[in-house]
């Protein structure tokens, strides 16, 4: 175990010294905690491999799942591949500051272990005033994926973070809760027809606007991949401590049956459905008339239960347009199975 810094720094009022200490703490080599608008990030200097370690150690991450590089700026991110198309210069216009990752052609100046062996590295610029001070203090490229176990749901607030990592690494900046709760979108711009390879902030339906065709990579329906592109890809991702399982109809039901074979059962559902259901165990995830709230609670939800109080949990299903494609993407990833 070793010393874990906290600092608590707000949006309104950025805490000058917790942005300093936390800065040269990355620029020494060090693992730091920090929030994005999408969950919170475990960063380590993109540059330096025994950091990048760091990260995995930390997590317990397989090292051929590759990690994002989080930059402040256009400038950075062209300094680190070899060209940006004009495709990404469009999708950069629109998206970015904000949650959409572009898998580019690397130039080879990140650690290995930050690629897991490709020659292509995801990179994008963080909205989060917390996060996008940061990585302009230290002025370096930051790879950071989740900041949590792995397997286990991602952190959208602090507290998560201490739960998961306290003790694992050099220190945590609370900055409160995020604002998306899932991870970025990740785009693949090495192809002709650029691949989305992970659903997130940014819908498929709102980057066809900008650019048209897109395409969705078969990995999104259960098809794995060798050597992932894209963190996610490959391995059991946001897992709460029972087993979660999707219910596509009559909650109650499947709930009343596993309550009469003696499970102790948790819910996780919108207003609408927790209205209409009879149990002591509902965690409220958000509304069904506008999902980017159930994105937002999604972890927070899935963190909720605890295995000393629920042996199995039931989450409500959702549609897979806009961001429900996300939603759904974690959510079959966190899934036992579907009743």
């Amino acid at each position: 175990m070793m010393e874990t810094k906290h600092w608590t720094v707000s949006e309104q009022s950025l805490n000058k010294q917790a942005m300093s200490e936390a800065a040269v703490l990355l620029k020494q080599g060090e693992a730091v905690a920090f929030p994005t608008e999408t969950v919170y990030g475990l960063g380590a200097d993109a540059t330096n491999e025994k950091a990048v370690r760091k990260i995995f150690e930390a997590k317990g991450r397989p090292s051929d799942n590759p990690l994002i590089v989080h930059v402040a700026n256009t400038n950075q991110l062209e300094d680190l591949v070899e060209e940006v198309p004009d495709v990404a210069h469009k999708l950069l216009e629109a998206f970015s500051p904000g949650p959409l990752t572009l898998i580019l052609k690397s130039k080879g100046t990140v650690a290995p272990n930050v690629s897991a062996g490709l020659d292509s590295i995801g990179i994008r610029i963080p909205s989060h005033p917390v996060g996008l001070r940061l990585l302009e203090e230290a002025a370096i490229p930051i790879a950071a994926p989740s900041a949590n176990i792995s397997g286990r749901p991602s952190p959208t607030r602090a507290e998560h973070v201490v739960h998961d990592l306290d003790g694992r690494i050099a220190g945590i900046m609370d900055g409160g809760p995020t604002g998306i709760g899932l991870e970025s979108t990740v785009l693949d711009c090495t192809e002709a027809v650029p691949v989305i390879l992970r659903p997130g902030g940014v819908t498929a339906e709102a980057i066809q606007r900008v650019i048209g065709t897109v395409m969705i990579d078969p990995g999104l329906a259960g098809e794995q991949k060798e050597k992932p592109k894209a963190p996610g890809m490959k391995y059991t991702h946001y897992a709460p401590e029972a087993p979660l399982y999707l219910v596509k109809e009559n909650m109650q039901q499947q709930a009343d049956k596993l309550a009469e074979a003696g499970e102790k059962v948790g819910i996780i559902a919108t207003e609408e459905l927790a209205a209409t259901l009879d149990s002591e165990r509902i965690q409220i995830c958000g509304t069904r008339k506008n999902l980017a709230t159930v994105a937002e609670h999604l972890y927070d939800a899935l963190r909720h239960f605890k295995k000393s109080d629920v042996s199995v949990i039931l989450c409500e299903s959702f549609s897979k347009q806009d961001v429900g494609a996300a939603i759904m993407n974690r959510l079959e990833k966190a899934a036992t199975g579907v009743m």
